[in-house]
């Protein structure tokens, strides 16, 4: 499958702004199941400065300053991505057991085992409390017997999570704190990723978070609306031996065709979409945020 992704991103500031520096994750990276054919980034008014490269987790970073009195800012990027099958047809009932995946973990033998632990610890938004992560332990743990396979237990608890939470968009921003989350049972995609993430690592598992978008079809009948798709994101947990596997638990599913990769990092900050700082100006500011997920072939 190839999609057309454009993500149009503007800032409109009640005063102007003399000077900006940026940071944006929005360029697709290439995966197993996917490739980025090609993609435009066009940024108004022209950055004085810019710089693209990889960032630590091999994700596409572009740095970018404005140096000009500005009050709109927009950033647009267009880019056409090959998709695979396969994700969603795994047997997860075959494969290492949670217990062989613990002790495999513990050996540190090999490179990849030692990379992937680093997705065991803490990060800048899932930073646990003693009681947070106790709590958490409860809610996880009697999914993940010993003796069951790793990647079976992992798609049962997606689907605890789906079942057991309310899909809010009104409750949760991207400061909510994880504890309101799992209190009032309730959030968007990005807290349930978290959620999921946070839940693994109690239990010894690297987990990691994953930022992309996923086709929307509009109902029957209906022409589907411009700006309508919006950013996703879903979760990855590592199996030794295996590799890493992807679970969204918005939808109780495993990620398909239809769902195309950024960006992964620890959590939401390493892959936030577009973050910045400004200097003298600006004032109040309007976000608008228009997404479009087009299927082309």
């Amino acid at each position: 499958m190839i999609y057309r992704v454009r993500h149009l991103t503007e800032y409109r500031y009640h005063s102007h702004v003399s000077l900006c520096y940026n940071l944006a994750h929005l360029a697709p990276r290439d995966t197993h199941y996917q490739r980025c054919l090609s993609s435009r980034l066009e940024i108004s008014p022209r950055p004085a400065y810019q710089q693209a490269r990889l960032d630590y987790f091999g994700n596409h970073a572009h740095y970018f300053s404005i140096q000009e009195a500005h009050q709109l800012l927009s950033i647009e990027i267009i880019s056409e991505i090959e998709t695979d099958q396969g994700r969603e047809s795994l047997n997860l009932d075959l494969g290492i057991s949670c217990a062989q995946a613990k002790q495999l973990l513990a050996a540190r033998q090999q490179p990849e085992i030692i990379e992937a632990l680093e997705y065991c610890l803490d990060s800048p938004m899932l930073e646990l409390s003693p009681s947070l992560r106790q709590q958490l332990r409860e809610f996880a743990e009697p999914f993940f017997q010993p003796e069951r396979p790793l990647l079976s237990c992992v798609r049962d608890f997606n689907s605890h999570i789906f079942q057991g939470f309310k899909y809010d968009p009104g409750f949760s921003s991207v400061a909510t704190p994880l504890a309101e989350v799992f209190e009032h049972r309730k959030g968007v995609c990005q807290d349930f990723a978290h959620l999921a993430i946070a839940c693994l690592r109690v239990l010894g598992f690297p987990a990691r978070y994953v930022s992309g978008y996923l086709e929307t079809l509009p109902p029957p009948g209906q022409e589907k609306l411009v700006g309508s798709d919006a950013s996703h994101a879903w979760f990855a947990v590592y199996s030794p031996g295996e590799g890493w596997f992807e679970f969204d638990p918005t939808n109780d599913i495993m990620p398909s065709e239809q769902h195309i990769t950024t960006a992964w990092g620890r959590d939401y900050a390493d892959v936030t979409p577009l973050r910045g700082v400004i200097f003298e100006g600006g004032g109040t500011q309007a976000l608008k945020v228009a997404v479009d997920v087009m299927r082309i072939s």
